[in-house]
């Protein structure tokens, strides 16, 4: 079945390489994943996209889409391997089970994500590091393990922090943008990494819309919600603006 979805995959991006992006074959340490880079200019400010328990699909290509029209080169990383698109809940829950057991590798991933992104021009010294649910967890462990980017931005992200670790190495600013009725990720998670980040003086803005479920960015889902959404996404593109320009 995997191989099916590496076809439909496959397709979509040969239809939005049409547009400009293009699909990206790469290697982490001898394994194979496949992501999605776009880019409208040498030298553009740089995001890494990280996408959620689904792995890479159409929605975080849309994203990067949208972002590289605002003059953004976009790396949408692969954290689950070429061809691995989970569709059933348990397949995600393995999937992402996995790598909060192992955040070594969830770094190494990421680090392998910038390492292609690099090869093809991208400007990652000036970067942001952004993601979606799952996403968004990671784009967190990358901040507390000292990944050298400008910004750190969750959308409706995992924001618990692991035993045993801190934000006592983050290196950028944060920009939190949460559902408050979202009862995944409580408010009582928000507060707590509120706390944690203001432990160790960590740079960091955080948003909560009312009304809004986990995943309330994801067109087309009963949980979407439009005026989250866009709220939330011009914040995200002043945060860009701010932090890489």
């Amino acid at each position: 079945m995997k191989y099916i979805y590496a076809l439909l995959f496959a397709i979509l991006f040969a239809a939005t390489a049409a547009a400009g992006g293009q699909t990206v074959a790469y290697d982490v340490k001898g394994e194979a994943f496949e992501g999605y880079f776009a880019s409208p200019a040498d030298n553009a400010p740089f995001v890494l996209l990280i996408h959620d328990w689904d792995g890479l699909t159409d929605y975080e290509v849309k994203r990067a889409d949208m972002l590289a029209e605002k003059g953004y080169a976009v790396f949408a990383a692969d954290l689950f391997g070429a061809g691995v698109r989970p569709t059933e809940v348990k397949d995600k829950r393995q999937h992402t089970g996995e790598l909060y057991k192992d955040r070594e590798r969830m770094r190494s991933l990421m680090n392998g994500a910038l390492d292609a992104a690099r090869a093809r021009g991208a400007r990652v010294t000036n970067a942001v590091a952004m993601g979606y649910c799952f996403g968004g967890a990671a784009v967190l462990e990358f901040a507390r393990a000292g990944a050298a980017m400008k910004g750190f931005v969750t959308f409706h992200g995992g924001l618990s922090t692991p035993e045993g670790q801190d934000y006592g190495k983050t290196k950028g600013k944060l920009l939190i943008l949460h559902g408050s009725a979202d009862t995944a990720i409580t408010m009582d998670h928000f507060a707590m990494l509120a706390n944690a980040m203001e432990e160790k003086g960590v740079p960091h803005e955080m948003i909560s819309y009312g009304g809004a479920p986990h995943a309330f960015t994801v067109f087309g889902s009963d949980r979407y919600r439009k005026d989250a959404d866009e709220k939330s996404w011009k914040r995200f593109v002043e945060f860009l603006e701010e932090t890489l320009r």
